[in-house]
């Protein structure tokens, strides 16, 4: 009987012994490509991560991509850019997409059909490999509620400035001195091209822009100001002039205001003819305008970072 009594302690320790030891292992259950593109709000493009030669038109003119059931969302543009802006914060519908396997097809409005192949780098970062360039855009994912628009904003201010097809001088303060640019009352920043060249005339009360006769041309150059991430340099560096330096300050999604140093004198410029981007295959424009087309250059974001060899390897080919 005592016997019996040990055997059956050992038995009951060994059991007790081994529910304590034990762990259970729960594993995440897998999802589909579909769920993981939805499960952020924003999927931000770093463009300085891009890797390869090529380019796939309509992810390098967005600023963030979101897909939600079926539909293919972009922030193309800068006016409007917020938590309450275009979209409420989606921007706007560009196509309609298909997600399986590891595999992204987009149908582009304008662009057409494009197929990637999807790499997830880690929990919130996925690299699009588009095969039939060569070419890798990397995504980094956000809910809307921890994305900073004012970040993206700022950082990209040149693009605002690009949005409009003249931005037309509203003010000019009673303060500062006499200056050859309280004549000057239309800017033009222009896209593409070195992302750097600007038009200036001395036109007054033009109401379209296509009709401005430019008086000047020139590079123009932003810069930021330690510790004021809001506030920028701006310089305008005429073809056969000297050069103006400007503080810039923006006020809302249609104004801005410009603080000349030399002179002491503010000025106030509005935007006019609001340019909404679009993107077709061809890298001709397709824009929509609110007064008037002024250019046939295409914005797009251009990468800092220097070009090199993609590592992936062409699994369809």
């Amino acid at each position: 009987m005592k016997t019996l009594k040990l055997l059956f302690g050992f038995a009951l320790a060994a059991i007790l012994f081994s529910s304590c030891t034990k762990e259970t292992v729960y594993e995440e259950p897998p999802i589909s490509l579909d769920q993981l593109l939805r499960s952020y709000d924003l999927w931000y493009v770093d463009i300085n991560q891009t890797t390869g030669y090529g380019e796939t038109p309509f992810l390098q003119i967005a600023f963030t991509l979101s897909f939600k059931n079926g539909v293919l969302y972009a922030n193309n543009n800068l006016v409007g850019f917020g938590p309450n802006g275009q979209g409420n914060g989606y921007g706007i519908a560009v196509g309609d997409y298909e997600a399986y396997d590891m595999i992204l097809d987009v149908y582009h409005d304008l662009d057409g059909y494009q197929s990637f192949d999807i790499y997830q780098v880690d929990a919130d970062t996925i690299e699009l490999y588009n095969p039939s360039n060569d070419t890798s855009y990397f995504l980094h994912g956000y809910q809307k509620s921890q994305f900073d628009y004012d970040v993206v904003f700022y950082d990209n201010i040149h693009y605002f400035l690009q949005e409009y097809g003249a931005w037309e001088k509203t003010f000019t303060s009673q303060m500062g001195a006499l200056n050859e640019f309280d004549n000057e009352n239309y800017l033009q920043f222009l896209a593409g091209g070195n992302d750097s060249e600007f038009k200036s005339s001395q036109d007054v009360n033009i109401a379209n822009p296509n009709n401005i006769y430019w008086d000047y041309t020139g590079v123009y150059g932003v810069g930021d100001i330690s510790g004021n991430r809001t506030l920028k340099t701006l310089t305008l560096d005429y073809d056969y002039f000297d050069n103006e330096f400007f503080e810039l300050s923006v006020i809302n999604d249609q104004n801005i205001q410009l603080y000349h140093a030399n002179s002491g004198t503010t000025y106030e410029f509005t935007g006019r003819g609001y340019i909404q981007y679009l993107r077709n295959a061809e890298g001709t424009s397709d824009k929509k305008f609110s007064q008037g087309n002024t250019s046939d250059v295409q914005k797009k974001r251009k990468q800092k970072t220097a070009k090199k060899d993609n590592p992936k390897v062409n699994k369809r080919s």
